[in-house]
């Protein structure tokens, strides 16, 4: 059998037939399209494509939220022997037509959510043709939108499932070119063009090979030996890696069920329907990110916090006694540890836990983290909670898991084991391999690494290197194997004598711990000390000042710094970070980092270069003599301007 994604599909419609692959919420609540379904209808949209011209190698863009219609569009590209470019839906619109005008696609799949954003730039798409093709299911809802763009339906503007019923009206013609493009079809052949955030100059097109997810997918259920007929909720848009590899194609692999975070009514209705959508899905795991977990872990100790009483003593008491009874994971703690630790943990747990838990439904077995480094004391948590959240490792370009902790070997700190089909080394600056402790660049090799960048071989050759892909990361090995990733190269924190380190970790310990601190992102920039950038979170700076009655701007700055170095006093935290790497001084912001200002990409990641670029006067004043100190005159008038002091 061939290693295409194709021929994953053609196993599973055999092997899983009429079990639910694809669920969506609708009107009448959650409709499930099988494997089977989805393999057919996948063949019908692809006759449709074809028959209209669409040939070989051509390209189709997806910016829609997850959906029956991504799922089915996509294989449809791929039966048709096209190429998928999946587009995140966080793109502000002047940032989709370069997407699409360098990947020269055909068209663009759309939902009721992105349309607009679409029509809004079609006239900066260079495909005078290009078609508009829109997956939900009533097409006739938009037509004023259409009509006020002058958009004709059925020329360009194209209904995705009047598409499928034309595949399915050819009956069996061009069963012939379908079966031939599919015998046709090879491992290295690309399927999808993902483009990165393009956080400087322009995104560079990633190319993922049919070789290059069969072989990650194999990769992820053995390593987490996951069984059959798993299902799970995707909170994660389908156009990020980690979700399209683990939960889109990995499926495929377990005959897992897929359940779609309803996105009806566009993204603030999304974030309030995860809660809903977990209970009613009651996934058996979920993949995340730690700017979701983390948002999960504020949700449930403020939720503990409000009940307040024996509820809070329990769980406070309960969580450090699980952190000290559970250790790393890996290496147990002492038999006294976990004699003294188990009595309170247990009682927190049946007692306050086990009503908790069922906020991810009651048969949530583990979360799976990617996409950024996950902090150590969100692992601890969810860990001692009893959902626990194994950390990985990976990037797109290595489709993208090359590492991961799993239920069965995990060392919470880590990113885990190293993929059984990838080899992974750390390269020092003097470019000899890193012995255990040692950091230095990861590099892997394996079928995982993409073939290159669409149009860019410069970039290609930059990043893979005689088959080697340079992931631009740094980490290392430890005593035990496992992987430990510190943090990007370009990001690091460098001192006035050139010795560098990377922030992030110290970042994610701030916003864990701090109650005032929503964002930050600490500076060092050959500078004698190290400085930082805090957006508050708002909320609950008001309610410490209506509580403590603070009046005095000085006060409230004395509290945030206060705050600002709780995470120092964590015992997971003692002695971690050098002293000259965790900052001194800071300077309050007047917005948060969002994507709308590009301070966030659509990975959730903060784009520090534009962080820098914008406020680098305040940067600058925290290196002189007035704003060396916190309380400074800027901070005052921003505190005074954020929260009504008067002095």
């Amino acid at each position: 059998m061939k290693r295409t994604v194709l021929a994953m599909l053609e196993q599973a419609a055999e092997e899983f037939k009429d079990k639910p692959y694809v669920c969506c919420k609708g009107d009448s609540g959650w409709e499930a399209k099988s494997f089977i379904q989805v393999q057919k209808e996948a063949r019908f949209f692809a006759k449709a494509l074809i028959k209209r011209g669409f040939a070989r190698n051509n390209t189709l863009s997806i910016l829609s939220e997850g959906s029956h219609g991504w799922v089915t569009g996509e294989f449809g590209i791929l039966y048709a022997r096209g190429i998928s470019v999946p587009l995140s839906i966080k793109l502000l619109p002047e940032e989709i037509p370069f997407r699409v005008n360098h990947s020269e696609s055909k068209g663009i799949l759309v939902s009721k959510n992105t349309l607009e954003k679409v029509l809004s730039i079609r006239e900066k798409f260079e495909n005078p043709d290009l078609w508009i093709i829109y997956m939900d299911r009533d097409p006739q809802a938009v037509m004023p939108l259409l009509e006020s763009y002058k958009i004709t339906l059925g020329r360009n503007f194209l209904p995705f499932w009047d598409l499928v019923e034309e595949g399915r009206a050819l009956g069996k013609e061009l069963d012939d070119t379908l079966k031939k493009l599919e015998e046709e079809t090879e491992e290295g052949d690309v399927v999808t063009i993902s483009y990165t955030s393009g956080t400087t100059g322009n995104p560079k097109g990633i190319m993922l090979t049919h070789l290059n997810y069969y072989s990650n997918c194999r990769d992820s259920v053995t390593l987490f030996d996951v069984p059959r007929n798993f299902s799970t909720l995707i909170i994660l848009p389908c156009d990020h890696s980690f979700a399209h590899t683990v939960g889109i194609y990995a499926g495929l692999l377990r005959g897992i069920t897929l359940y779609f975070v309803d996105s009806r009514g566009g993204g603030i209705a999304t974030l309030r329907n995860i809660p809903i959508n977990l209970k009613e899905a009651n996934p058996d795991f979920l993949l995340t990110v730690p700017a979701l977990s983390g948002n999960f872990m504020k949700k449930i100790i403020h939720g503990v916090e409000e009940k307040g009483g024996l509820a809070k003593f329990l769980f406070t008491k309960g969580i450090a006694a699980g952190v000290r009874y559970n250790g790393n994971g890996f290496n147990k703690p002492s038999f006294v540890t976990r004699l003294f630790s188990f009595l309170p943990y247990k009682i927190s747990d049946a007692v306050v836990f086990s009503k908790v838990r069922p906020t991810f439904g009651n048969k949530l077995k583990f979360c799976v983290g990617g996409g950024a480094l996950l902090d150590i004391k969100q692992q601890e948590f969810f860990k001692a909670l009893g959902t626990p959240i194994y950390q990985g490792y990976g990037l797109t370009e290595a489709a993208p898991v090359i590492s991961s902790n799993t239920p069965q070997k995990h060392k919470l700190g880590s990113s885990g084991v190293v993929a059984p089909s990838v080899t992974c080394k750390i390269l020092k600056s003097t470019g000899e391999e890193a012995k255990p402790g040692e950091t230095g660049e990861i590099i892997i090799q394996g079928e995982n690494v993409m073939k290159g960048y669409f149009k860019n071989p410069e970039a290609t050759a930059e990043t893979i290197k005689e088959g080697w892909l340079y992931t631009g990361d740094l980490g290392y090995f430890d005593e035990d194997g496992f992987l430990v990733v510190v943090g990007r190269e370009k990001a690091l924190l460098i001192s006035e004598d050139g010795e560098k380190y990377s922030p992030e970790e110290i970042e994610e310990a701030i916003t864990n711990c701090s109650d005032l601190v929503h964002q930050v992102m600490i500076y060092c920039d050959h500078k004698k000390y190290t400085s930082s950038l805090l957006v508050l979170d708002a909320e609950k700076v008001k309610h410490l000042i209506s509580q403590n009655n603070i009046q005095e701007s000085a006060v409230l700055l004395e509290a945030i710094k206060t705050s600002l170095d709780q995470y120092k006093y964590e015992k997971v935290y003692k002695g971690r970070f050098p002293g000259n790497w965790t900052p001194v001084t800071f300077q309050i912001l007047q917005e948060p980092f969002t994507e709308q200002n590009r301070m966030i990409n659509s990975s959730m990641k903060m784009v520090r270069y534009k962080i820098t670029e914008t406020y680098k006067d305040l940067l600058e004043y925290m290196y002189t003599s007035e704003g060396r100190g916190y309380i400074n005159p800027r901070n005052q008038e921003t505190v005074k301007s954020l929260f009504g002091l008067e002095k």
